[in-house]
This record gives C-alpha cells, structure tokens and sequence, in this order.
C-alpha cells in the first residue's frame, strides 16, 4: 500500500476512455477517441458530476485519447479546475503515478488520468490484489473510474486506503 504522508484524502483514477485503433503510420500516442470512446468519456464525466466527485486537480497523460477524456471531465464540472499534462505517464510503471499521487497536497483531491495496465496496477498498489480481482474480474475497464478515500490507520502512524465507488460507462 503507498505511504505518502500526508496523503491526499482523494485519489481518483481515470483510465482513458476507448481509441480508436491506429491508422497506418500514425503513433499509438496520438490515437484520439473514437465515437465510443467521445460517448463513454461523456458518461463517466457526467456519472461523476452528478455524485459529485470533483477533483481540486488533474494529472493526465499526454497521449490524445487521455486529454480528451480529462477535457471531458472538465466538461462535466463546467472548466473549474486546470488539468495538468504530465509526459512521463505515457508507457509509465504505476511507481510513476505514485509518486505522482505523493507530490500532491494533502487537502487536495487528485485525479489521474492515464493507461492501463498501469491504472490497474496503481488500484492494486492501493488496495490489494484479491480486491481488485473482486471488482474488476475483466480488468479496468476504459473510462473506469476508481474513487479512493485516505483514512488514518487503525494505529494512526500508517494511511488505509478504501475504495469508495467504481464508476463505469
């Protein structure tokens, strides 16, 4: 389980909404949404406004289809935050958005926004295998979204991390 201390008391994370598959010649980094894709990122961002998980940021990766989903979001909360580009999450190990995650403030909630199967190895990171493997029997899913709340442990030196809400389209 990540130790930041302090945390941020919400992380949430985002995988991309689905690509469309590449055109002959164009790089896996600059595959856009498809029309599946622009739908699903439109109702994971609308699900999340309507109960109100906010992000204070955004952290996407640079790679098109995760800009068009983190505008997505920013959408759905009408522009009130910035997102935040960051390239080293493109083709990044889940160490990489930890370490992320840590940077942050601990009176802000987080979201990132990013790749699998990096995603799903940072939900593992912060929950555990088996738990993973009970929610998500099919992998994380594009446009999935985990909510995840900080909570001091039962000894109070460590943090628990707790799955709130899994949201997808």
């Amino acid at each position: 389980m990540p130790a930041f201390t302090p945390p941020p008391y919400r992380v949430y994370l985002l995988r991309h909404a689905h690509a469309a598959w590449p055109h002959p010649g164009e790089r896996d980094f600059d595959r856009r949404l498809d029309d599946a894709g622009y739908a699903q990122a439109e109702i994971i961002a609308d699900r999340a406004a309507d109960k109100g998980y906010r992000p204070d940021v955004i952290l996407s990766s640079t790679a098109i289809r995760c800009r068009e989903t983190a505008e997505a979001i920013r959408r759905a909360f009408n522009d009130t935050f910035d997102i935040t580009y960051v390239d080293e999450m493109y083709n990044a190990p889940p160490e990489t958005y930890i370490a992320l995650l840590a940077a942050q403030s601990a009176d802000r909630s987080v979201m990132l926004v990013g790749h699998n199967p990096t995603m799903e190895a940072v939900l593992e990171a912060f929950i555990g295998h088996a738990n993973v493997d009970a929610i998500l029997s099919s992998g994380f899913p594009t446009a999935g979204l985990a909510v995840l709340n900080a909570a001091p442990s039962q000894d109070g030196e460590d943090v628990a991390w707790h799955l709130v809400d899994f949201l997808s389209p």
